[in-house]
Parts: C-alpha cells; structure tokens; sequence
C-alpha cells in the first residue's frame, strides 16, 4: 500500500480550471465517500484551497489510483479527463509525503511561507476524519504534516511580514490605491480570509470597514471585531456604489457580484473608480467587470505576481524549511515502516513459537529422561535456532516497509507461512 498525491495547483493549471476542479465544503464528504468506494483506494484526504485542489490516498495500485483519482476530478469538475489530465502532477511514496509536508510549510504557496494553509491541511484532515475516509496511515501523515507547517513557523523566520493571502491582498489593494487612510473598504465573505483582511485593514489604516456575509451573526462577529459595520447581502449593491475598495473572499460555488450589478453601482459615479480584490477560488465577482470603466478587477494571478516580490525577502528561510521537511520525512517513513511490521513481524514469531511448542510436545516421552538441567538446555536451543531463523527475515521487512519492495516482501511472507 502506497502514498499517493494527484492535484493541481496555480502554477500548473489558469485560475479557469483551477476553479472549476474546487471541491466545496458541502461537496467534499461526497467525494471523499466517492474516492474510498472505489476499487483501488482505501483511505483519502482532500485539500481544497484558493490555491490547490490535492487528493491523497492511500493506494494498492498505483495506475488503478491514478484512473480513480482522475475520474473524481473530472465528476467534480463536469469536465471530461483530458480536457486537465496534462496538468496534473503526481507524486509518489516518499515523494507524495514530501509534496505535503512542503504544502504544511508554506513552500508551495503562492505567498511563501503563509500561514493560512496550515489551517487548511489540518481541516482537511479533520474533516476526512469525521466522514470515516482516513485510517491509520493517513492520520499518520497529515499529523507529521501539521507537525512539520509548526516546526517551520516557530524554528525559522519564513513567516514573518507578509505571509497569509488575506495580508497579500490588503498589501496589493493598498499599494494599488497608495492609501487606504479615508476609504471605504467593503469585504464581502467573512470566513477565515475574510477576517484576515478586514484584520489587515484594520492595521493599514482604512477610513471604514464594511462586512457582507451569507450568515448575519458571522459579519456581526467579524465587523465588531474591526470596529466596523456588517451589512446584508441584499444591501451589498448600494455599499458597493460608495466604496471605494471590494475585497472577495467567499466559499460561494457561482458569482456573488455580476456584471450587472457593478454596472449599475458605476453608473452613479462616473469620476470615482472602483478596485476590486477577488482572492476567492471560484471568484466571487464576474471577470467581465473587468472591462467596466473606472473598475480595477484583480484576482488571485494578480496577487501571485504581486507575492513574488515579497519572496525574495525569505528565500534564504527556504534552505532551512526543507531541512526540517527532510527530518520530518524520515522521522513518519521510520514510523510508518515500524508500525507496519510490527504486527506481521509479531504473529510471524507467534506463528514460529506455536511450531516450536507443537514439535517439543510431539517428542515430549522421549524427553523425560532429562533433568532438569538438560530440559533448560533443549528450551534455549530451540528458541535459539527459531530465534536466529527468523532474524534475518524480520530485519529484511522493517527495513523495507512501507516501500513496494516491503509489500512484496510482506505479501512473500503471509504465503510462505500461512499467516
């Protein structure tokens, strides 16, 4: 059984069909479902984010999960395989455990080193948990991945400054606009981005804080949280046509502002532009607003060229993130490997010391003659010799476990020995 990991992310997909292959909250317990019904997968965790859309599973044949993990995709996304099967990468055993504990870290984000994707992971997981999808290889894993995002954040500096999507598009609104001190910043969608930025706004300085969410209470929360206001989304388009600043940040699956509606807000204000900020994967505002007058429409490829300037600043972080992805690589492949032999290895020695007593009993009345001395002898010879027999075979399968050469050797054994 093998660790395998399929996905797309934004450096190999547009931001189109990476949209389209976003599994929402409410979507994901089916597909998890889905994914441990087929034939070749057994466990599996899915990490949905404004930046990747991740299977891992754990696996029994690596080409028949491959085809399983595709035909999910392509369910998910109502597109047929070959429309993204070249975009997908795939990654393999040790390496499908690296790819991970590199995404815990912040190493494959958009931003380096952000924050918010440790949240992710372990929610993930959380959630794969709760739906009965994961078993103990991948509870394993996506806790030494979260062990991993923890030890990179507290034992190096590559989180410092700017470092959460949320901050990255406050830092890009404002460096856009110069200044956000007397504005009106509108976010729409108050989740966990959506606090960051209406946090983030807070520290830069904004005039007002505007906060529109499906559930009331939670833009109450939010919006008193920055001393701002919430507002409903029925009222969205009247806030919009006196703001200066929308900000995006929802889990909707379809567009919250169309194109029509920022028409209509730009008609009342014809010398006062407009910059729109959409981080969100679906976007939550109509790309076709883009060619609205007086309307700066940025998305998530904006903020990634607009992250790459930031990196620069921690790339020397990087060496010492992955020394500890490393460690922490061969810290699980060692645990795993222990974990997975120890009961095959245990009911071998089981399975060796019941032969061992039936073959003392059968030659029981000849060996009554002996003292006690000479009875002592003949228990430690036989343990010795079953002992020594068995050594070279257990030693063989720890070493390999957890690798397909530990599979063959593990399959070898039940065979050989009946267990």
């Amino acid at each position: 059984m093998s660790v395998v990991a399929i996905g797309l992310n934004h450096r190999s997909v547009p931001l189109d069909l990476l949209e389209r292959t976003t599994v929402d909250a409410e979507r994901l317990p089916k597909v998890l479902a889905d994914l441990v019904a087929r034939p070749h997968l057994s466990e599996a965790v899915v990490l949905s984010t404004c930046n990747r859309t991740e299977v891992y599973v754990l696996a029994e044949k690596f080409h028949g999960a491959y085809g399983d993990v595709r035909d999910t995709l392509a369910e998910v996304a109502f597109l047929a395989p070959e429309e993204f099967i070249d975009h997908l990468y795939v990654h393999y055993d040790a390496d499908a455990v690296r790819h991970l504990f590199s995404v815990a870290a912040g190493l494959d984000s958009a931003v380096l080193g952000e924050s918010e994707i440790l949240g992710q992971v372990k929610s993930a997981w959380d959630l794969a948990q709760r739906e009965g999808s994961t078993g103990a290889v991948m509870n394993l894993l996506f806790r030494h991945a979260v062990e991993t995002g923890k030890r990179a954040r507290t034992e190096t500096t590559i989180s410092h400054h700017t470092t959460s999507i949320s901050q990255a598009a406050v830092a890009m609104a404002l460096d856009e606009l110069g200044t956000l001190e007397g504005r009106r910043v509108v976010v729409l969608g108050a989740g966990e981005m959506g606090e960051g930025m209406a946090t983030s706004l807070l520290g830069a300085g904004a005039g007002e804080v505007v906060v529109a969410n499906r559930t009331w209470d939670r833009a109450v929360e939010v919006a008193d949280r920055v001393g701002g206001r919430a507002v409903r989304l029925a009222d969205l388009g009247a806030v919009i046509a006196d703001s200066d600043l929308l900000l995006t940040s929802t889990g909707a699956s379809s567009l919250m502002v169309e194109h029509t509606d920022l028409s209509a807000a730009m008609a009342g204000r014809p010398d006062r532009p407009l910059l729109i900020v959409d981080i969100a994967v679906p976007r939550d505002v109509d790309p076709a607003a883009a060619d609205l007058p007086g309307v700066t429409l940025l998305d998530m490829t904006d903020l990634r060229r607009f992250a790459e300037v930031g990196i620069r600043g921690r790339q020397g972080e990087v060496a010492a993130v992955r020394r500890i992805v490393e460690d922490e690589l061969t810290r699980f492949l060692e645990t795993r490997s222990a974990r997975e032999a120890a009961p095959l290895i245990s009911e071998l020695r089981t399975r060796g010391e019941e032969l061992r007593q039936v073959e003392l009993e059968r030659y029981r009345a000849r060996l009554e003659h002996l003292d006690e001395r000479d009875r002592a002898t003949v228990e430690a010879l036989t343990r010795g010799l079953l002992a020594k027999l068995l050594h070279e075979p257990t030693i063989r399968l720890k070493d390999a476990a957890g690798t397909p050469r530990g599979d063959r050797l593990a399959d070898a054994m039940r065979d050989l020995f009946d267990l």
